[in-house]
């Protein structure tokens, strides 16, 4: 689908300094404010690129629509994780970080992060550096400095605001865990002290964990950053002024609004290559920041992202930022890669790839965008139910590359291998299916293991199976309404949940109950499919094709424990098939059929749309052996021995 093709232009080199003309965060035919705007943050950056630092001063004004009085307010530190006694390193060692780092050893040099406030004043009551303290709700762990709380010796009363005034400082560890530096590069995310969510009548302000990611509210930003002249910058939100300050240095202005967070990246080296998308609500600018040893990969990103933003556009609604960011890393800047931000993304990307190989940049671009919507505008808790954007939104990254790249070829398609994107997602989940429910509290998984199968896998290979039951489009309908319901609000599983059943018109509590609230697995198989003569018991009797009358027997059998309705088909030796569907609700069923022919096979799914089905190997049964799969494999074997024995030859 490249119907726009003529509308991208691409430009590429190393941004000038010159001025910028201010602009609108949104796209033209949009108009905020689109949320209630709880926060807004202005924040003055100094970056020191040899220390890795930033020295910044921070006002945030906080409109106080609690209805209630407000004396108390957390705030998150999250680069204070990066010290060896945090929480999230202790669950990291423990577990091991499911991005790229085990943690086995600490370096100072380069592990270390920290933000340091050096003074905190509130207007109208002072200087309260003093009153700040460190706490840890989740887990008591008196070392964690993730979280600090300050008390005001005036509450805050309802409808009214307060201006908090706070210098710090925030060093960067060597990239990890969505942030950090490498080499010349920054990516600075969770980089300022944010205050924490007023939800469900109580703060919501949780000490950073290594298995989850943020919650805060929705407001405006306007960052101003100086660095080097020298280097390339981007950012959440649109870029309002450029000045160069006659000594080395500049200051870049960013505006966003209706946004929960801000980040930013800059290194010298990065090429700018752009590109645009006309949506619903008008264009959107796609500014692709990345390195000449991955331009290969450049218009695949810019491919890619423009066809996934029509996508959403078109199912779910629309984007209504005037600009994407997509932050292709550098080499050895892994962790940095496949992050989320309101408006800027990170990518991944490398020399080598193959054209086959759709993981990188499309399938890491598809997902990453996808949380433009499931994440920053329906922004729910990605601390107690990660599964509501990681979920949804692998879920939706599943339907686009199916329809991109069709179905059993979405995520790999190289020298006759093929793999959708569903079935790693499938495997992924298969791989912890009994551990943790999806309605636990995500920070309380059992592993980093636990979170990501259940967080990404179940949750997507959950709503893939439901969507046999309510239909394609009633799924489609469902989440479009769940969006247009919920963005720029914080919505709960329940609401989910809820919406779901309203649009499908289905009660579906049975499904929720097993699939959301309980660990139980999915598997069925075929027990038996055998034919024999009706007239076994006649000491003469022969076999004769169409004459002969035998009695088929079928069991089904339920191994797991969730209960859900399958399809059987049974293939006779005459050509006729039969489907039988059976709720499932007890622990076997037998069917039995008199015809003047065999049973050939006996299939369940066999449309193969079951994803939480855990064992396929057992789905079906035939009567007799079945010699194609090893001739393929064979096949492959062949292939490839002759392939590395073609390679040797080169090297001798």
């Amino acid at each position: 689908m490249h119907g726009n093709r003529a509308l991208l232009w691409v430009a590429v080199g190393v941004l000038c300094c010159a001025p910028a003309t201010a602009q609108s965060p949104f796209a033209a035919n949009v108009s905020g404010p689109l949320s209630q705007r709880v926060v807004a943050y202005q924040i003055d950056a100094k970056y020191d690129p040899a220390k890795h630092t930033v020295d910044a001063t921070e006002t945030l004004t906080y409109h106080n629509l609690t209805g209630q009085p407000l004396d108390r307010f957390p705030f998150h530190l999250y680069l204070n994780a990066f010290q060896p006694k945090s929480t999230w390193v202790r669950e990291a060692h423990r577990d091991g970080y499911f991005r790229t780092s085990d943690l086995e050893e600490w370096d100072p040099l380069k592990d270390n992060g920290s933000n340091e406030i050096t003074s905190l004043e509130v207007a109208g009551m002072g200087d309260l550096t003093k009153q700040m303290k460190f706490i840890s709700p989740d887990d008591g762990n008196a070392d964690d400095k993730t979280v600090f709380e300050v008390k005001l010796p005036l509450a805050v009363q309802p409808g009214q605001d307060v201006q908090f005034k706070i210098k710090f400082r925030a060093t960067f560890p060597e990239v990890i865990a969505r942030t950090g530096y490498k080499r010349t590069f920054l990516l600075a995310g969770q980089w300022f002290p944010k205050v924490g969510v007023w939800w469900h009548d109580q703060w919501n302000c949780h000490q950073f964990h290594a298995m989850t990611e943020f919650f805060a509210d929705f407001g405006t930003y306007d960052v101003k950053i100086t660095l080097p002249k020298n280097y390339v910058i981007g950012a959440t939100g649109v870029q309002v002024s450029d000045t160069d300050n006659g000594n080395g240095t500049k200051t870049v202005a960013f505006h966003a609004e209706d946004v929960h967070d801000f980040a930013w990246t800059a290194d010298p080296n990065f090429k700018v290559v752009e590109g645009q998308f006309d949506g619903s609500v008008g264009t959107v600018k796609i500014r692709l920041l990345t390195y000449g040893s991955h331009k290969s990969s450049w218009q695949r990103y810019l491919d890619v992202t423009k066809r996934a933003m029509e996508k959403f556009d078109q199912w779910y609604g629309p984007y209504p930022y005037a600009q994407l960011t997509i932050v292709d890393p550098p080499h050895g800047a892994g962790e940095a890669g496949g992050m989320e931000y309101p408006t800027f993304i990170t990518g991944d990307t490398s020399w080598h790839l193959l054209r086959g190989d759709l993981d990188e940049p499309e399938n890491v671009t598809v997902h990453e965008f996808g949380h433009q919507y499931w994440y920053g505008m329906v922004a729910t808790n990605e601390f107690e139910n990660a599964w509501l954007d990681e979920g949804i939104n692998s879920y939706s990254e599943v339907k686009v590359m199916d329809r991109l790249f069709g179905r059993n070829t979405s995520s790999l398609n190289v020298l006759g291998i093929q793999m959708g994107d569903g079935e790693g997602l499938r495997a992924f989940y298969l791989g912890h299916s009994d551990l943790d429910p999806l309605a636990r509290a995500s920070y309380t998984d059992m592993s980093m293991g636990s979170y990501g199968a259940v967080s990404y896998g179940k949750a997507a290979t959950m709503l893939a199976t439901l969507e046999t039951i309510v239909g394609e489009q009633a799924m489609r309908n469902a989440l479009h309404t769940y969006f247009l319901r919920y963005r720029f609000t914080h919505p709960t599983q329940e609401d989910f949940m809820r919406t779901v059943n309203e649009v499908t018109g289905q009660d579906l509590k049975w499904y929720w109950d097993q699939a959301v609230y309980g660990t139980q697995v999915l598997d069925y198989e075929v027990l038996r499919a055998s034919s024999s003569r009706v007239d076994w018991y006649e000491e003469d009797a022969t076999d004769k094709k169409d004459a002969t009358t035998y009695e088929t027997q079928v069991i089904l059998h339920r191994k797991g424990d969730f209960v859900f309705p399958v399809e059987a088909e049974v293939k006779f030796d005459n050509g006729e098939s039969i489907r039988q569907r059976w709720d499932g609700k007890d622990r076997w069923v037998r069917y039995i059929y008199q015809k003047k022919a065999k049973v050939v096979s006996v299939e369940i799914d066999p449309d193969h749309k079951v994803t939480m089905d855990g064992d396929y190997l057992n789905n079906s049964r035939t009567t007799d052996r079945q010699k194609g799969a090893t001739g393929k494999i064979a096949a492959y074997w062949m292939f490839l021995t002759q392939f590395l024995a073609q390679m040797l030859s080169w090297l001798v």
